[in-house]
């Protein structure tokens, strides 16, 4: 009897250390709130480092919420409802010109090309973008990157925006495909799943990648608040590190791989369509192999935002952008 009680206590203790390690381990994890501006397979790095438990291998956990809307994401970030944010640059540029203290800092760039598409009612195998002239377009949100980047576009192209082309820009992000497929507008420009799947339901067919065509822009990174790094510098710099492992991942794979990795991230989404959509992404050269910003890419932005007419003042590289949590991630993987 002795041996029995002595064997049930040992066996209680067993299981009260497992628990207990299980549970230390768990409350271990820094928990960190990033808003992404839209959920999309464009960011695959980003879900790669969450699928594969990169962010987990540096200690953090990653609470994942969408802002829909560049605005809205840096909103969060800058009312203190988000920690990290990932959206365009731009947003970083505005609020930093609004002459706000606790402005936002660029710590790590996810991708280096426009990641959407323009998409017509009809094949257009030689579609020109001079084939727009005359034609009604759905665009985004006016001062947002897609929209901005599509203006950019007309112009290089000899197009005046709303003269030559007449584009919508009144229409909620998540309800410009339904437009379009309800019979608004010659175009609209998406973003993926909604792309593909637009194609995929006999909908309309891509003719053009924004990406190709705008060139080397950096539009989407990871921002923080400058009192949040200032405050968090082992934090950025932990998630810069799990950050970089998925883009590594996500070099050295093929689509199929990348596609089975995020799948998770897109249940609803056949992973024979994702596939397509990392395979049509990777072929455009949208991910940056490493985080860290180049000056000329944020001229670049700032010539397309001046273009449009958004920007008041350029703003110095180095007052937006700090490199210097991605240069360690790199040195040290």
């Amino acid at each position: 009897m002795r041996r029995l009680r002595t064997g049930i206590v040992l066996t209680l203790a067993l299981v009260l250390i497992g628990t207990c390690l299980s549970g230390c381990s768990e409350k271990k994890l820094q928990t960190i709130r990033l808003n992404e501006v839209v959920h999309s397979a464009f960011y695959a790095p980003q879900y790669v480092a969450i699928e594969k438990g990169f962010f987990e291998e540096e200690g953090l956990k990653i609470e994942l919420t969408s802002g829909w809307g560049a605005d809205k994401s840096m909103a969060a970030l800058i009312s203190g409802d988000a920690d990290i944010g990932m959206m365009g640059t731009e947003a970083a540029i505005y609020v930093y010109n609004q002459g706000k203290e606790n402005y936002g800092v660029v710590f790590a760039q996810q991708t280096q090309r426009a990641g959407n598409f323009l998409i017509s009612r009809k094949e257009e195998p030689d579609f020109k973008w001079t084939d727009l002239k005359g034609k009604t377009v759905i665009g985004g949100r006016p001062g947002g990157m897609p929209q901005m980047v599509f203006e950019y576009i007309l112009k290089k192209n000899g197009l005046k925006p709303f003269e030559d082309v007449d584009i919508i820009t009144n229409l909620q992000f998540t309800a410009t495909a339904g437009a379009f497929v309800s019979g608004t507008g010659d175009y609209t420009i998406e973003f993926e799943p909604t792309a593909s799947t637009i194609e995929e339901q006999n909908n309309g067919h891509v003719v053009a990648s924004l990406g190709t065509a705008s060139g080397m822009v950096p539009y989407t990174v990871f921002i923080a608040s400058k009192e949040f790094i200032e405050k968090n510098p082992e934090t950025i710099q932990k998630f810069t590190n799990a950050f970089y492992k998925g883009q590594v991942w996500v070099k050295e794979h093929t689509p199929e791989e990348i596609a089975e990795a995020i799948h998770p991230q897109f249940k609803e989404t056949d992973i024979k369509l994702l596939t397509k959509i990392i395979k049509r992404y990777k072929e455009q050269d949208t991910w940056c192999e490493t985080p860290m910003m180049k000056e000329e890419s944020l001229t670049l932005l700032q010539d397309i935002l001046e273009s449009a007419g958004e920007l008041d003042k350029r703003v110095p590289f180095e007052a937006i952008v700090n490199n210097e949590f991605a240069e360690k991630a790199v040195q040290q993987q």
